[in-house]
């Protein structure tokens, strides 16, 4: 048995944002209500053939870009493990005066003082590129950005299940019995 047209529609809209509410509610314009069309699409997507009509289109958009999860794990992961050095590097810089080295008169050696040392980028290697945001020159300085490093490690983490959104659901029917009980006792009843 092959999808309906609604199922189809609503499958296609899916697939713009993943997101089943918006997607149920663009086909039957009569829901209005966003839990109504949450629960609704939740049901459309545990729908076999809706679930396979889905899954092929994501396999067949794969090939299509290219896209895969190991190439956005890869890239979230060179964001995520990229470190300062990686772009500069502290040095030491001999200080110079009247056109010559400062010597230090306790040591006899060039007195020095500590610079950051910025990495060209033709030096960088390509996977450490992609962790850079973007350059520019201040006017304090070259100023290397870089994306944002905890958000990597949080996706990267959240892909792994070592984050756990924990969500509790309580009957407040139950809840109100006990308060009742509660009430009761307090009163001596």
């Amino acid at each position: 048995m092959a999808l309906t047209d609604k199922q189809k529609l609503f499958a296609d809209e899916y697939l713009i944002d993943l997101n089943a509410t918006r997607a149920y509610k663009a086909v039957y314009k009569n829901v209005k209500n966003d839990e109504t069309a949450a629960a609704a699409g939740a049901r459309m997507l545990r729908n076999v053939k809706v679930a396979e009509y889905i899954s092929q289109r994501m396999k067949d958009r794969e090939k299509r870009t290219e896209i895969t999860q190991d190439k956005v794990l890869a890239e979230l992961a060179a964001i995520a493990f990229a470190k300062g050095t990686d772009f500069a590097k502290v040095v030491d810089e001999p200080i110079i005066s009247n056109g010559g080295y400062v010597i230090d008169p306790d040591t006899g050696k060039v007195k020095t003082y500590k610079t950051v040392e910025v990495i060209a980028t033709d030096k960088i290697p390509e996977d450490k590129q992609k962790a850079i945001a973007g350059i520019k020159e201040t006017k304090y300085g070259i100023d290397v950005s870089t994306y944002d490093k905890v958000k990597a490690l949080e996706l990267l983490g959240r892909h792994l299940g070592m984050f756990k959104d924990k969500v509790e659901l309580t009957n407040l029917n139950d809840e109100k019995g006990k308060l009742d009980g509660i009430i009761a006792q307090l009163r001596g009843g």
